[in-house]
């Protein structure tokens, strides 16, 4: 049954991004609308001047407490379930969503349906493709959620889509507990914000509900069997498929790749004979592995919408990926240097490092609470050396120890942002013609950045004055 809005007291836990937008269309829906915040800066204050110029109430420095008579909360995704907030909503039996369920609740019975996708490593990309592949067929379609248009403006804003690219994180799946999309795909599953979900299996399982209610196909990666367990839990609607794909030679029901093609056993007839021809792997930007299997989850999630195989081929072509992303910065006597400071946790560095053959790491910062033992193993082969920065730099130093004693290592005992320049020229040191030098950092940037861009930005600097 359809929630009423008009004169309910909904409470809206967080500014920001979401809080924003919530208040105002719940504002607009006829509801009386507290806005709760933890902080009281410059920025939350005008926010907060903003929204009570509308008549919302805002209470900032006060997240905590639940507002007299709430009757819904509607929460930025960050917000943990642990907040004393939720505790007494839970004691109170008041319903929490998040914009992802809001959304949800707004949209119009014809409205577009939705292609879902998360996982731990390769949401933008994934979803990015998706649009681009659904634009190739002709379709109206955005990449929405935790990218692109916001989710609320696309289910109530004036424009009219086809379909919708949705990415979601494990944070906003937890909120959004009525979600029934199209078709969904979680991509990998890998320890991550386990401080927020507190465990691997809570994790996992939030990761999970984007396959429940799909009506179509539900995604999964061969290569990750925690991925296909989802699937098997999930309670989904007659008829639904699962759909594999794999960089190797596709079974039934499944995409992958033969002879440097991507072909799809999953959406053709007599799928136990037949495969189609979808695009080459040289279509895709940047051709490493764990890119194109981006591009088949993509290219899965879009067949599962009816988009010809034409339109796969032309949308992976017109693709380009954002910065800091196996970016190639430049070749500079005979090195290769790319950037992927996008890769602020283990497992995205470990696809990352399977790209290249022979390989100076650079890497560190803040680490998470990760470990990079297993990390290191696996790489060792390829690397010829390895520079260091940032403040947990010694956990990777002790790896490499450990793993790949042989490897030569430059331990820089700097955290301020010139640091990059002096790694990018050690690293040159210790590279040779066809090497790559590669940041990668597995770690968080803010221990001398203000974000990943920045980090990856002072990286390509730094890579230009080598060549200047």
């Amino acid at each position: 049954m359809p929630f009423e809005f008009q004169g309910k007291h909904v409470t809206v836990a967080g500014l920001g991004v979401s809080g924003v937008p919530a208040a105002k269309v719940l504002h607009g829906l006829g509801a009386r609308v507290t806005v709760v915040n933890d902080g009281a800066d410059e920025r939350a204050r005008a926010q907060a001047a903003e929204l009570e110029a509308l008549g919302i109430t805002v209470r900032l420095g006060d997240g905590d407490t639940l507002p007299e008579g709430t009757e819904l909360i509607v929460t930025a995704p960050g917000w943990k379930p642990t907040k004393p907030l939720f505790t007494a909503a839970g004691q109170a039996g008041v319903p929490v969503w998040g914009d992802v369920e809001l959304a949800w609740r707004l949209r119009r019975p014809d409205s577009a349906p939705w292609l879902a996708v998360t996982g731990t490593n390769g949401k933008t990309t994934t979803v990015q493709m998706l649009a681009s592949i659904l634009k190739a067929a002709g379709l109206r379609t955005a990449a929405v959620g935790n990218i692109g248009v916001s989710l609320l403006d696309a289910v109530t804003g004036d424009e009219e889509y086809d379909v919708l690219a949705v990415e979601l994180s494990s944070y906003q799946l937890h909120w959004a507990p009525s979600l029934r999309a199209h078709s969904a795909a979680v991509l990998n599953l890998a320890p991550d914000h386990l401080d927020w979900h507190g465990s691997m299996e809570a994790y996992a399982a939030d990761k999970g509900r984007i396959y429940e209610g799909n009506h179509v196909a539900c995604v999964y990666n061969v290569a990750d069997k925690a991925t296909e367990d989802l699937v098997r839990e999930a309670d989904v609607e007659e008829g639904c498929r699962a759909i594999g794909f794999t960089l190797g030679s596709p079974a039934p029901s499944q995409l992958g790749v033969v002879d440097g093609i991507l072909v799809d056993r999953a959406f053709v007839e007599n799928r136990h004979k037949n495969a189609q021809e979808l695009a080459e792997v040289s279509d895709v930007n940047p051709p490493a592995p764990h890119n194109i299997a981006n591009a088949l989850a993509a290219a899965a999630l879009a067949r599962a919408f009816g988009v010809p195989a034409a339109a796969v081929r032309d949308g992976l072509r017109a693709f380009t990926p954002d910065a800091h992303r196996i970016a190639h910065v430049a070749d500079v006597d005979g090195v290769a240097y790319v950037d992927d400071s996008k890769a602020t946790n283990t497992h995205a560095t470990e696809a990352s490092l399977a790209a290249y053959e022979s390989i100076v790491w650079i890497a560190g910062g803040l680490a998470k609470g990760a470990t990079f033992d297993e990390l290191v193993a696996g790489a060792a082969k390829r690397l010829r050396g390895a520079v260091l920065i940032g403040a947990d730099r010694a956990l990777i130093r002790e790896a490499l120890a450990r793993h790949a004693p042989e490897v030569p290592v430059v331990d820089l005992d700097r955290t301020d942002t010139g640091a990059m320049l002096q790694a990018v020229q050690e690293a040159r040191r210790l590279a040779r013609p066809g090497d790559t030098v590669l940041l990668a950092p597995a770690c968080a940037s803010m221990d001398m950045f203000t974000n990943y861009n920045q980090r990856g930005d002072a990286f390509a600097r730094a890579v230009r004055e080598l060549g200047a």
